[in-house]
């Protein structure tokens, strides 16, 4: 199946939407930028277990401290970025990729390409955003 989209092929507004080729290109996507993340996290760890060297000075170890504090937060955001995309990989498999899940319409192919774990319609994700601004400020 991976074999029939080419490495150039770019989905397109004149095919059926979420056709075996799109579904195929957006799976090859997800799981090469999941690799990178899984990559970086790698290296965070390793990281992290590098700087176990104990500081003397206190300025160096508030330093090694605020490193550390970066590194785990990065590496929370990056297992939080990874479950947002094997939650798209089983969208893809369950048919519901591509589509809004508070609409049900498809998004857009241009939002997809360039954030393929999203799950609303610019419509849809700019409601939700002005909803929570509304809950923000009160």
């Amino acid at each position: 199946m991976a074999n029939q989209v080419s490495a150039d092929y770019r989905p397109s507004e004149t095919e059926p939407f979420m056709n075996e080729r799109q579904r195929e290109y957006f799976r090859r996507k997800l799981n090469v930028w999941k690799d990178e993340i899984l990559k970086e996290s790698r290296e965070t760890i390793q990281n992290l277990q590098a700087e176990t060297v104990p500081h003397a000075d206190l300025a160096d170890r508030a330093s090694t401290e605020a490193e550390r504090q970066l590194e785990l937060r990065t590496r929370d955001r990056q297992r939080k970025l990874i479950a947002k995309i094997d939650a798209a990989l089983r969208r893809i498999d369950d048919g519901s990729y591509g589509f809004c899940e508070e609409t049900g319409e498809p998004i857009s192919l241009k939002r997809l390409d360039a954030r393929p774990i999203a799950t609303l319609s610019i419509e849809a994700q700019e409601r939700h955003e002005r909803r929570e601004k509304v809950y923000r400020d009160d």
